[in-house]
């Protein structure tokens, strides 16, 4: 896996640009909601207390005169925080806990979460689906745009509306914590069932920890909210990876976290 991580472009020197990684740690010291993901941290967090905690989590410079080039994460804490991942699988396995299952990086990540959710659909645990369809007003760079929360293979995401053709087809990016907030409060209005465990990236795991709901999920260098959250006890398992590379890659990752939790068939 480690080696995997690495020719992938997945940990060791990764495609996120170091600018870009800095200028987000201020933003989030500074508490901008566009990098907050939901999370309102109890600590105060200052912009070296930010990147001292990359450092630890991800394996980044906690240098801060180094402020150019490509970030680094460590493949060696990626891996072991994929252990931890699958450790948090395998008990929602055991006890057949609902899910609930989200990302903001539809083309990149959906193969890898809808893997997890076959297994964990195989394994007993009821994979939600509450507010199938709900139109949501996000905020984006080009105005509040509305979204349609959708499902593709029991994983939420966000489409563009009007979208017509294969079901994954106008996925969004997005960040935000809207989408998970409305399925929870749809759950909730229905009676139940409400996930016992989340899992997913950006304003999807961010979100369902800042609201008490168990987390587990993927973050790049520069989010760090997720590791945030799991410094402060919301999310149990933070995966340090670049979201960004080819959504292929991910597959090998999925199978480990599987094969670790005894759900790989």
């Amino acid at each position: 896996m480690r080696a995997h991580l690495v020719e992938a472009g997945l940990a060791g020197r990764i495609g996120t640009a170091r600018e870009q990684s800095l200028r987000r740690y201020r933003l989030f010291a500074a508490r901008d909601p566009r990098v907050l993901l939901g999370l309102e941290p109890d600590g105060d967090w200052t912009f070296g207390e930010v990147l001292r905690l990359m450092g630890r989590t991800c394996g980044v410079s906690d240098d801060p005169a180094r402020t150019s080039g490509r970030d680094a994460i460590d493949p060696d804490r990626t891996v072991a925080a994929l252990d931890a991942f699958a450790g948090r699988l395998a008990a929602a396995a055991a006890r057949r806990a609902p899910v609930l299952l989200g990302t903001g990086h539809p083309h990149r990540l959906l193969g890898f979460y809808a893997a997890l959710a076959d297994a964990l659909s195989a394994a007993g645990c009821p994979v939600l689906t509450p507010a199938y369809g709900r139109r949501i007003d996000m905020a984006t760079r080009f105005g509040v745009r509305t979204r349609v929360l959708a499902y593709v293979r029991g994983v939420a995401l966000m489409r563009e509306t009007g979208v017509r053709g294969a079901p994954d087809e106008g996925g969004v990016h997005t960040h935000s914590p809207l989408p998970v907030r409305t399925a929870l409060g749809a759950a909730a209005a229905a009676g139940g069932p409400l996930p016992e465990l989340v899992i997913g990236d950006h304003g999807w795991v961010c979100g369902a920890g800042q609201l008490g709901v168990e987390a587990v999920g993927l973050a790049d260098s520069d989010d760090p909210a997720p590791f945030v959250g799991a410094a402060e006890g919301r999310l149990s398992a933070v995966v340090p990876v670049d979201d960004t590379v080819r959504s292929v890659h991910y597959r090998p990752l999925a199978r480990y976290v599987l094969k670790k939790a005894s759900l790989y068939r």
